[in-house]
């Protein structure tokens, strides 16, 4: 089994979106001025278009923002919390999920300790629980650590003014690009032997890693949150409902769901075909009775795609990504896409297979690989 190199997928993405002339959106948004409870706005998005608004990353909501319409103020999105729903655990960085199994925490942590409760991640900087995770209140304020995506020369940066998490995560997103999650970041050996910990000015440093009882409505399980600076994570917020609010710059407030406001619904342009299919007759069938294969070109995409395929009845799900042979490039099926073409030695698979296309695992890490096109597996569509 041949593994695409993930830079080479992260530099195809990179180029892509740069093409203007790609326009393969997956989601739209649309803006409803007439103002309804959350459960009658959720009701007319789910009979009108797909369901209330999910919003996944800041990407969207720079989106929301720009796209706003002139006399809306604040609108109501897809996120509620759930009445007597058991907290989760989730990071910060939208498309790391957390996975049980793959944890670090300290012995009998998380313990949630009283009063209130503990519903925000911290690692120690001292041994023995050096790296160590834990749980205290998202209230207390202590250093924190940040990631920033784009930066070759330093990843991660030690933030020696004392803030609470959410103050935290504000600051790592408006100069860096989120607090540090996950735990292969946590490990990385820039953060244990970069970064000297132990110089931190508090006893613990928060990192990307919170629990709370919200829910999309559409049932799915992405973790961006971009709540205002008075939200209270510590709160029991059973029964309230989230808006945007474009005044603050969209972020987003908790209201009784019973408030009457405008609302914001989304069209979802992709589907999950659960019949197995050659990737040849899986373009067909998408073209005769949709748009065409998916096509992915920026991360946000791969991360809505990764929410689909977790439905899949097969191992992987064919892309409409196909590699040509005696061109020896991968283009995508994307008709509105201008095809980025990148030479086979670029891949880190063997291209000499000419029935060669792409394909997303639907577990695991969600990587793409190149696999032969006669394999049967189901596949996403994209919709007009």
């Amino acid at each position: 089994m041949d593994e695409v190199n993930l830079q080479w997928i992260q530099f195809l993405l990179t180029v892509m979106a740069q093409n203007h002339l790609m326009d393969c959106q997956l989601y739209e948004f649309h803006y409803i001025s007439e103002e309804k409870t959350w459960t009658e706005a959720q009701q007319y998005c789910r009979k009108k278009h797909t369901d209330l608004v999910t919003v996944i990353s800041m990407t969207d909501m720079e989106r929301l923002n720009s796209n706003s319409q002139r006399g809306i103020k604040e609108a109501w999105i897809g996120l509620r919390d759930e009445t007597n729903a058991q907290r989760s655990w989730h990071w910060s960085l939208p498309g790391v999920e957390f996975n049980e199994n793959e944890t670090n925490w300290e012995t009998k942590e998380p313990n949630d300790l009283p009063p209130g409760g503990q519903n925000c991640g911290i690692i120690w900087k001292d041994s023995p629980h050096f790296l160590k995770w834990g749980d205290l209140s998202c209230n207390e304020k202590h250093n924190f650590l940040c990631y920033s995506e784009n930066d070759s020369s330093q990843k991660y940066h030690l933030i020696y003014d004392s803030k609470n998490w959410m103050e935290a995560q504000s600051y790592c997103r408006q100069n860096h690009t989120d607090l540090i999650s996950g735990k292969k970041q946590l490990q990385d050996g820039e953060v244990n032997n970069g970064l000297n910990l132990a110089t931190a000015n508090s006893k613990y440093i928060f990192i990307g890693l919170f629990s709370d009882t919200w829910m999309w409505s559409d049932g799915s399980s992405f973790s961006f949150r971009h709540w205002n600076l008075k939200f209270d994570n510590q709160r029991i917020n059973s029964g309230q409902c989230a808006m945007t609010v474009f005044d603050d710059g969209g972020r987003w407030r908790n209201e009784s769901c019973d408030e009457r406001k405008p609302f914001i619904c989304y069209d979802d342009k992709v589907i999950l075909i659960s019949e197995k299919m050659n990737w040849l007759d899986a373009l067909t069938y998408c073209r005769d009775h949709h748009h065409d294969l998916v096509t992915i070109t920026s991360m946000d995409d791969q991360r809505w795609i990764q929410e689909k395929v977790k439905n899949a009845s097969t191992y992987f799900v064919w892309l409409g990504l196909r590699f040509h042979c005696k061109l020896k490039f991968w283009s995508w099926v994307c008709r509105e896409a201008i095809a980025y073409r990148t030479q086979a030695t670029q891949t880190s698979g063997r291209t000499d297979n000419c029935n060669m296309s792409g394909a997303m695992e639907t577990g695991g890490r969600h990587m793409w690989f190149q696999r032969n096109g006669g394999e049967e597996h189901n596949f996403i569509c994209s919709k007009i």
